[in-house]
């Protein structure tokens, strides 16, 4: 797929500018490896059913003949309006998932019926430590024990049969903003659990930990420390050299905040290294060396954390192009040869072919538009665009893919029936410029990007065009080839993860609100209902009897849905938040009840004094510390409240009372009193002030969160 179709999207934003398993030969723990392949009973007992991590089920009682019998078998209501990301499991008969703010539930597949529900009961004050909302990916299921990685840093152990609490570990420094939203993976005895906090300025790591205690066995370190003193890992006297000025002292990244694979034949943990910090390179190292393992794939050994391999896919990241999307572990003939293969698409817009045992470079194509990069060389070396170095020219560049990915964390699908790969993909850039006056802090995000070029003109026709370069589709990927089959074309990005069965069916959920089922030969729709919220989780798969289900987490959010602003309308056009979890099977014959509206009128602000110098002022404080929850101008997306429409600003002691002392601290809207000053606080009201008038000008038409 060639670079020349991205032409479009320059012109139109130029004008803006401005789990794997125990091994039973260790710790004498059960071995979840024997798996029934027949049709009758089968669960899906990892996070990526298998341990290759290829989210593929063998299951065809559903399938291209009779999937439009499909429909709702059951569904229960999710505890909290957040983002639902789950990958749920089924293990002996029982289904396990979580919901956002790290719930977890223990379900009667079949039915729906709650077993039990644990709630770690995290302090939401520390939402503000998470650049994407308090949502979890899962659990890991082994030996009778169910494992979470909660919000807060805790790795937890509970008793798979009632939910008690086996035992706890923090696994972060809590007085650094860490949190974990990734599903932890278990192999040989023990638990592996990375993290996430980049954005704000921590160095990324993965730890593991021991099944039955919940102690610390090793930590490996995915970004060196202070080169001046001893390194924590032999592997980082050599990474040193790769880094430069006084990055450790701004946390250097590189977390590992979701996929990992383990392949047991090889003996290999694969992890995958998320952007560095800050974004800028000029910051952080003068803009030189590639600063391993930043946007990395690295392989350890399991047992010890020992580094057998890397894989950087984007040296030097400048971008936020992580390279923490799912990893696939496969076999394929690649001229005449089969090879023992990793697949990933990164942020970065090109899906790479990896020989899992080396680490050799195979192959890399570009999916999706991508112009910081004209190619990758034939040592696997990004062929960087001199333009896409804002950080050189010191004016800003127009990027595709942007922050958010030609492919985010949502996982794809490979067929070994098919030989194709099903990846979730979205078209957007971004302009990207230096922030001239960046400082580090501690409640807001440290990219060294400035995110004012986040927030769209005030000029319809610019909107309309950026919202119709701004799409997202999911393609049919032939990764021997390095091409794309088919493709199904969707109005706006971040939609769902990716499921193919044996039934020659593809599933995936869409942010309009949809659960739809493609031949996954040719990419035609043969089933499609109505989710009522958008879904970014991915489905599963699994039968009991004779009787086979689809299950997905259904609930619009992450950080897309609450960043986005205005773009998100185009993405799901009635964005609320309606969290489920949804259960389908041929005949099921339930419906669901009709949603309730949450539009609301704005209020009026036309009374209230309004400084244009300060709402200008503002605008950058806003972009920095509150658009990442409440929408880039203050444009909301249907999970946090739209501020244009809350009452709170109406009044400038009730506003420093939340804003400044933390007023609602225990709804997870925290003070920002050591971080921003009374001017800068009352600043950001005054942005506010003046987009609601705009919204009212324009007629504005709310989808606030419930």
């Amino acid at each position: 797929m060639k670079n020349n179709y991205g032409v479009t999207i320059l012109l139109i934003l130029a004008i803006v500018g401005c789990n794997t398993e125990l091994n039973s030969s260790q710790n004498g723990l059960a071995d979840n490896t024997e798996i029934s392949k027949n049709n009758k009973n089968r669960g899906w007992k990892f996070h990526g059913e298998n341990q290759n991590e290829q989210r593929h089920s063998p299951l065809s009682l559903i399938n291209q003949g009779n999937v439009e019998e499909l429909s709702l078998a059951w569904w229960i209501d999710l505890p909290e309006a957040r983002g639902q990301e789950a990958t749920p499991l089924v293990v002996d008969g029982i289904m396990y998932t979580t919901a956002a703010w790290s719930h977890v539930y223990a379900i009667t597949p079949e039915t729906g019926e709650i077993l039990w529900h644990y709630d770690p009961r995290i302090d939401k004050s520390i939402a503000v430590h998470g650049c994407c909302g308090p949502v979890n990916r899962g659990v890991a299921v082994n030996n009778g024990k169910v494992f979470i990685g909660a919000y807060d840093g805790r790795l937890i152990a509970l008793n798979a049969k009632n939910g008690n609490e086996l035992w706890s570990t923090q696994t972060v420094d809590t007085t650094k903003p860490y949190t974990i939203t990734g599903a932890p993976r278990v192999a040989k005895g023990l638990i592996y659990i990375g993290n996430g906090g980049a954005e704000f300025g921590v160095r990324g790591y993965v730890s593991a930990y021991d099944h039955y205690s919940g102690e610390l066995v090793w930590r490996f370190y995915t970004v060196p420390g202070n080169p001046n003193a001893p390194q924590d890992n032999p592997i980082h006297d050599k990474t040193i050299d790769s880094w430069s000025g006084e990055f450790w002292k701004l946390g250097g990244g590189g977390t590992v905040w979701d996929s990992m694979a383990y392949d047991k034949k090889l003996d290999l943990l694969y992890i995958g290294v998320g952007n560095a910090s800050p974004w800028n390179p000029a910051l952080r190292t003068a803009g030189e060396g590639d600063n391993l393992f930043i946007s990395s794939i690295v392989a350890i050994r399991p047992s010890t954390g020992e580094y057998v391999w890397h894989y950087q896919t984007t040296p030097q990241d400048a971008w936020d192009y992580t390279a923490t999307q799912h990893m696939i572990l496969a076999d394929l003939e690649i001229s005449g040869t089969m090879r023992s293969v990793i697949m990933q698409a990164p942020k970065n817009g090109f899906f790479y072919v990896l020989d899992r045992a080396t680490g050799e470079f195979i192959s890399a194509e570009n999916y999706v538009p991508t112009t910081w990069a004209s190619g990758i060389d034939h040592n696997g070396r990004p062929i960087i665009n001199k333009e896409a170095k804002y950080w050189e020219s010191g004016k800003p560049s127009l990027v595709t893919p942007s922050f958010f990915g030609g492919h985010n964390w949502h996982p794809m699908s490979f067929s070994p029936e098919t030989g194709l790969v099903y990846l979730p993909a979205q078209e957007m850039a971004f302009p990207y410029a230096a922030d001239k006056d960046f400082e580090k802090k501690s409640l807001a995000v440290n990219l060294g990007v400035d995110l004012m070029a986040a927030s769209l003109p005030d000029n319809p026709a610019v909107i309309k065009a950026i919202k119709e370069a701004t799409k997202g589709h999911l393609a049919a990927w032939d990764p021997v080839t390095q091409k794309e089959v088919w493709r199904v074309q969707y109005p706006g990005v971040w939609n769902g993860g990716v499921l193919s069965t044996a039934g020659n069916l593809v599933f995936q959920g869409s942010a309009a609100g949809f659960l739809n089922a493609y031949d996954a030969k040719t990419g035609k729709q043969l089933w499609q209902t109505p989710t009522q919220t958008g879904v970014v989780a991915p489905p599963i798969t699994y039968s009991i009897d004779g009787e086979q289900y689809i299950t997905v987490s259904a609930g619009w959010g992450g950080i897309f849905s609450l960043m986005s602003g205005e773009l998100t309308r185009d993405s799901d056009p009635d964005p609320i938040n309606r969290s489920r979890l949804l259960t389908y099977k041929i005949g099921g014959g339930k419906v669901l009840p009709k949603p309730n509206q949450y539009h609301h009128t704005l209020p009026d602000f036309s009374t209230l004094a309004l400084d244009p110098l300060l709402a200008k002022k503002g605008h950058r404080v806003f972009e920095r510390y509150c658009a990442g929850c409440h929408g880039t101008g203050v444009v909301g997306g249907g999970v946090v409240p739209d501020l244009r429409y809350s009452s709170i600003p109406l009044n400038a002691e009730t506003w420093k009372a939340v804003v400044n002392n933390g007023a609602l601290e225990s709804k997870g809207m925290v003070g920002f009193s050591k971080e921003l000053s009374l001017d800068e606080i009352e600043s950001i009201r005054h942005y506010i002030i003046d987009r609601n008038r705009y919204a009212k000008t324009i007629g504005d038409v709310s989808r606030s969160s419930r």
